[in-house]
This record gives structure tokens, C-alpha cells and sequence, in this order.
């Protein structure tokens, strides 16, 4: 055999050896699928001691999963929460990151290390399919008849199919990649969140419309027989069926995961249930028994479902972690006569926790979350106390990326706590209310600061948890947060105080450091 010959028999093995080396480090990255169910209780799951309605799909995570009991999001509303997921850093360190409005610009700057960019950089295909709620398009908002960015695609995801913001805003169409699907030129948007806008019409002028009746604001724009927040007019070919949208949704979840099956690949599932305004599909009208706030909670189970078959079909689920959790606790009433209260019967949307979503109290954002990994995450129960935050920093090191001194401040790798080889738990949780009332839990302690505000908010029936004097609570032996101890135990609520002031006034006050 020739010397060049020879060269090129190394070169040939050398680039099949690569390969092969590419592929057995692709495997080892497991895919990863999040789901993030919007204002799902505590008590909302049978995995979590419901007994009036079943979710067998959630279920099945649990049993095969890590369950935890001692779950946080960042945030007792929706934008917050999410911008703290895909950041690793608190929203309520950046201004105007309270809920976004339909027509927000995008929120999270496109120089930003996003926990979707780690996973791109990783070798990951990204996806983010459902609520969005973060923004989109530059200053000023988005063009929704043209090209719509920044998005989700300029921090770190491939591929995205999006309701803009929620189903009870305009506009009340579905944006992929950076168009609106199904948008007539001829019918261009129109959207304003200050004044009214083209000639549809509105909830408060026609309540003769609407197919679900508003029980406090949801008195605009009406699309689909529902009034919403904020006016619309135009894209009529374009507008969305609040009945078909689960199948929508979890269609696109699927079709995701089969183009990306090769892997490694993420999909952020963000659902809309179970969100008002509640209308689930036919199939599932009436099942639950507890109206359609119960008959969407069936409807999330069943997309939970879907989403598991698929896996399983594929051959996927042995090399995929399946998360599953909630952007901030339960709230019944949230703007529409939906029934929800009056058929709510014994049924505990917070379980044995105090408040709700909006709230200060740990109902807004102690939440359901499930981790399931065949092989690497051994089934059962886990109390450690973790907080939604740390997945950016914990994924970063399950893949090997490094994250720098600015990125992902507030995130802990929390990663062997998260796959249950670990009961070490974080040193504490920040909590994050409606009206910037932060708290913080340590061990079994809760603080929650003096904030004024109003204690009850009637409108949606919830326990604020603002008090214009300290707040702390032994969470182990009163998780109803009824006995205040502030007074009695001074020393220790002065502690938690000026430990949460540190982490306020350091970004990225981690353990002290």
C-alpha cells in the first residue's frame, strides 16, 4: 500500500472514529421535554391528593418519577415565572417584567444566555410550542403582519409555535417561527390595548355574543364567542378555536419530536390550561363534573398523554427526561362565569396551602413538579426544597456548558437534587408576589416582608398575604401559614429579613458568596 494511500485509510478512520464518538456523546445527552401547565394547583393532581378528579397520565410520571413536595416557581404569576425559567435570573430584578400585555416587546434581551441557548450550544434542537407570554418584536412591539422579531428563535430556540401572550388576550392567533399562521394579506391586525380599534364587537356592548359570559374585565374584543383584554380587529382566517387548541398544541409537540427524534433535543410544552378563558374540547365538556375548569384539568392530562405515547413509540423514552410542572398555583375565578366556583364542590385546587395565585402566601408558587427519567431517576417522593431557577444552571451541567459569572445569577446546579441522587436542597427560595412582595423559605421557615396592599383581592377570592409587619412561618408544623411567628421568634425572622435583603441587593447572592 502507498504512503498516500495509507494517509487516506487514517483520515477515513479518524473521521468514522469522530463521528462515532459525535453519536455516543449525542446519546449520552438525554432529551428533554418540559412541561409547564398554566395556573395548575398543588391540589390539582390525583398524584397530589385529589380525589375528585383523576389525571392517570400525570400519574404515570409520578409513579415512574421523582415527585416533589417542596416545588417552586419563581413567581405567583405567569410572565415572571417564566422569564426567571428561561433566565436563571429573578424577573423581579429587571423592570417591566410584570404580566405583559398582548402587545409587549420582546422581554428577554437577545444577548442573553437563555436556558434554551445552553442546550442549542449543546447540540440540542430547541423548541418552545404554546403560551409564549414573554414578548415579541423590537421596542414599540411587533408587526403582526410581517416578520415578528426578535422571539424565541434570537435566544436560543429553533423552532417555535406560539400563542403571543395568553388566551385571554389579543391578538388571538398563533405565530410559528416569525409569521402568523393562516394571516390573509388582505385582512391585515390591528391591535391596541388603549383604545378601540375597527368595528368587531366588544363583550361589554354585546354580551348578547359571547357563548361564555366575563365576570370581571374580559369585556373587549369578543373572538370566537369569548371577549377578551385588549381590542383586535382584522386576520380573521388566522384566528384561533379556543376548543381545537390543545389538539393544536400537542400536535405540534409531537410533530417536533419526530423530525428531531435523532436528538438530543429540548421541547418547552407551555401548555395553555389550564388558563381562562376555559374551553376545552367536546371530548372532554362535561367530564370532569366540576365544569370546564375541571374538564380542562382533564384536557392538560390527556395532552400529557399524547405526548407519552408519542415517546413511547418512537423508542424514546428510556433516553428522555420528562418534567412536568405549573408557572404559579390555582386561581378559580379569574374572569369569566365559567362555573368554576359553583361546581368546585369538595375539590382543593391549593390542597392544604393557603392563597392562590397573585399570592404572596406559598399556594401562588408552591407547585406540582414531576421528574422522570427511566434508569437515572429512581421513583418516589422527594421534600427537598428546589426552586424553578435552578433548571438553567442544572442543565447547563448536565450537558457540560459552562456558564460564565454573568449568566444564570440566581441559578443554583441543582441537578442531582432534581434527579433524586441528592437530598441536599437549596439554602433558601425567594418567592415573588403580584405586588413585589418577596419572601423567603429556609429549611422549614418561611418570611414573607411588610408590604402595604390589600390583604384580600375579592375580585378572584384569594388571600394576598400582604401585612404591613413581618411575616414567619414553620412551614413543617403549620403549612397553612395561620400561625405567625414573627413576633415570638424576632431573632430568626430578622435573620431571614436581612438575608433576603442581600439577595435582593446582590444579584446572584448564592450561599452567601
Amino acid at each position: 500500500m502507498n504512503q498516500r494511500r495509507y494517509q487516506q485509510l487514517l483520515y477515513l478512520c479518524f473521521n468514522m472514529f469522530w463521528l462515532i464518538s459525535l453519536e455516543a456523546v449525542a446519546q449520552q445527552k438525554p432529551n428533554i421535554v418540559l412541561i409547564y401547565a398554566d395556573d395548575l394547583g398543588y391540589g390539582d393532581l390525583s398524584c397530589y391528593g385529589a380525589t375528585q378528579i383523576q389525571t392517570p397520565n400525570i400519574d404515570r410520571v409520578a409513579r415512574e418519577g421523582l415527585r416533589f413536595t417542596n416545588a417552586h416557581a419563581s413567581s405567583s404569576t405567569c410572565t415572571p415565572s417564566r422569564y426567571t425559567l428561561l433566565t436563571g435570573s429573578y424577573a423581579w430584578r429587571k423592570s417591566g417584567t410584570g404580566i405583559a400585555p398582548g402587545d409587549a416587546a420582546l422581554l428577554i434581551p437577545t444577548n442573553r444566555t437563555t436556558l434554551p441557548g445552553i442546550l442549542q450550544k449543546a447540540g440540542y434542537k430547541t423548541g418552545v410550542v404554546g403560551k409564549w407570554h414573554l414578548g415579541l418584536g423590537p421596542q414599540g412591539g411587533p408587526n403582526w403582519n410581517g416578520d415578528i422579531k426578535p422571539g424565541p428563535l434570537e435566544i436560543g430556540f429553533t423552532y417555535s409555535y406560539l400563542l403571543p401572550a395568553t388566551g385571554d388576550r389579543v391578538p388571538c392567533v398563533y405565530v410559528e417561527n416569525h409569521r402568523v399562521v393562516g394571516l390573509d394579506p388582505k385582512d391585515p391586525i390591528q391591535v391596541s390595548y388603549t383604545t378601540p380599534i375597527g368595528s368587531d364587537p366588544t363583550g361589554k356592548a354585546h354580551p348578547e355574543l359571547l357563548k361564555m359570559t366575563y365576570s370581571h374585565g374580559h369585556d373587549q374584543t369578543i373572538v370566537n364567542g369569548v371577549s377578551r383584554i385588549g381590542y383586535m380587529s382584522g386576520g380573521k382566517s388566522a384566528r384561533w378555536v379556543d376548543e381545537t387548541m390543545a389538539d393544536v398544541l400537542v400536535g405540534k409537540v409531537n410533530q417536533f419530536i419526530e423530525t428531531s427524534q435523532e436528538g438530543p433535543f429540548f421541547v418547552y410544552f407551555s401548555t395553555h390550561d389550564i388558563h381562562v378563558p376555559r374551553m376545552p374540547n367536546p371530548r372532554f365538556a362535561g367530564k370532569s363534573g366540576m365544569g370546564p375548569r375541571g374538564d380542562v384539568v382533564l384536557q392538560l392530562d390527556w395532552c400529557v398523554g399524547e405526548v407519552l405515547k408519542t415517546l413511547d413509540r418512537l423508542g424514546l423514552s428510556q433516553n428522555t427526561m420528562v418534567i412536568i410542572s405549573s408557572d404559579n398555583g390555582p386561581v378559580v375565578d379569574d374572569g369569566y362565569n365559567d362555573q368554576a366556583v359553583e361546581k368546585l364542590g369538595n375539590h382543593k385546587p391549593a390542597g392544604p396551602l393557603r392563597g392562590g395565585k397573585y399570592s404572596a402566601f406559598d399556594a401562588g408558587t408552591r407547585v406540582p413538579f414531576i421528574v422522570r427519567w427511566p434508569g437515572q431517576v429512581k421513583p418516589g417522593v422527594s421534600d427537598a426544597l428546589v426552586s424553578q431557577v435552578d433548571l438553567m444552571a442544572s442543565f447547563a451541567a448536565l450537558t457540560g456548558q459552562p456558564l460564565s459569572k454573568i449568566d444564570a445569577r440566581d441559578s443554583f446546579n441543582s441537578l442531582d437534587t432534581f434527579l433524586g441522587k441528592s437530598k441536599k436542597h437549596r439554602e433558601y427560595v425567594v418567592e415573588h408576589a403580584l405586588n413585589g412582595t418577596l419572601s423567603i423559605i429556609r429549611d422549614d421557615w418561611k418570611y414573607i416582608e411588610p408590604h402595604n396592599g390589600q390583604v384580600h383581592m375579592p375580585e378572584v377570592n384569594i388571600e394576598t398575604g400582604y401585612a404591613p409587619k413581618p411575616q414567619l412561618y414553620n412551614l413543617k408544623a403549620n403549612l397553612g401559614e395561620t400561625d405567625n411567628l414573627a413576633t415570638q421568634q424576632s431573632a430568626l425572622a430578622t435573620e431571614l429579613a436581612d438575608l433576603l435583603k442581600a439577595v435582593r441587593e446582590t444579584e446572584g447572592y448564592k450561599n452567601g458568596q
